[in-house]
């Protein structure tokens, strides 16, 4: 399993971000889409590192074209020389309408059809495959001489999906070549819900296995080596699992452990701005299931004992941000 690290969206540190990442040993950085567009940052570090992996972890889908897609990832693939994840994500709802002003409607099937839309551009660039792509949400069916960047020799990036509800984890596994597992995940949900949809897509695509597909995606890591260090990570990291659990998306991850009744308590107090209320509905129990808990060894081992066998490659989620001080030694124990 590989050990990531995901930039901060902080533009003006993102190159020597990424120097530090490389020199420090993480086999990659990945940057979401938040406040910044992320594919200017996936510029940046490529262009001043050598061997690490370099990602969008997630870029919005319905927020642009497949040709907009097709163009960043083709032309991010050379500047990274082979290095570069297209990571792609389908947001919800009111952002996609609201803020950006793009069409919402079946997200599973459309990011289906987006993703089959930019490998047959891809397709177009690469091979010199006639573009001829008709969809229900997409058609692309026109590209000129002047229009058409040359082939290269790194080719199309791969496509990593993210996703938590078994449509789109069975798109994943269809069409992508990875997936990012969500944080607000359990390993129990992963083996009895991710991994059956990733294979039923896989099945669709005439696969019967994951050989060859990446699932990677954050741990949650609750990190102290003091009482103070450990309450100040535990109440953290309660904060945010409460901030994934109020989005009704995602209550079938609680239902699976028989917590179902916390979902729309924590909806109700997000809606009224009583976020430290919210984690007070975090036992530690449900703390437990979600995040690895103890002291920068404890948890870097306990990292390769709880996900190892599953993910990849992962990234370490302090929702805290005061302990990555301590990861150096999270990633030691693991090796």
């Amino acid at each position: 399993m590989k050990i990531d690290y995901n930039l901060s969206d902080d533009i003006a540190v993102t190159a020597g971000s990424a120097v530090e990442v490389e020199k420090d040993g993480y086999a990659g950085a990945w940057v979401g889409e938040t406040s910044h567009d992320p594919f200017l940052q996936c510029l940046q570090a490529s262009i001043v590192t050598d061997s690490i992996t370099v990602g969008t972890s997630i870029a919005i889908a319905f927020a642009r074209t497949p040709m907009t897609l097709a163009n960043l990832g083709y032309d991010l693939a050379q500047y990274s020389e082979g290095r570069f994840v297209l990571g792609l994500g389908s947001q919800i709802k009111p952002h996609i309408e609201r803020r950006f002003s793009m069409p919402w409607s079946h997200p599973a099937a459309r990011m289906r059809e987006l993703i089959l839309a930019v490998r047959a551009i891809w397709d177009c660039w690469q091979n010199g495959t006639k573009l001829d792509f008709r969809g229900d949400f997409y058609t692309h069916t026109l590209m000129t001489p002047f229009f058409t960047p040359k082939p290269h020799a790194f080719g199309p990036p791969p496509v990593f999906l993210a996703g938590v509800g078994p449509g789109m984890t069975e798109v994943a596994g269809e069409v992508a070549d990875g997936f990012f597992v969500h944080p607000f995940s359990t390993m129990r949900y992963i083996e009895e819900v991710t991994i059956p949809a990733l294979l039923r897509g896989r099945a669709r695509a005439g696969r019967d296995d994951l050989d060859g597909f990446t699932v990677c995606g954050p741990a949650f890591v609750t990190i102290g080596r003091t009482d103070e260090e450990m309450a100040r990570a535990v109440a953290a990291t309660k904060k945010q699992i409460a901030f994934y659990g109020s989005t009704p998306a995602y209550r079938s991850v609680l239902e699976l452990h028989g917590w179902g009744e916390v979902q729309p308590e924590l909806t109700t107090l997000s809606k009224q701005g009583r976020w430290d209320d919210m984690a007070e509905l975090i036992t530690d129990e449900m703390l437990a299931e979600f995040s690895v808990i103890g002291s920068p060894e404890e948890v870097g081992r306990g990292l390769i004992a709880k996900i190892g066998g599953v993910y990849a490659r992962t990234t370490l989620y302090d929702a805290g941000g005061s302990n990555k001080a301590h990861w150096p030694a999270v990633l030691d124990a693991a090796r």
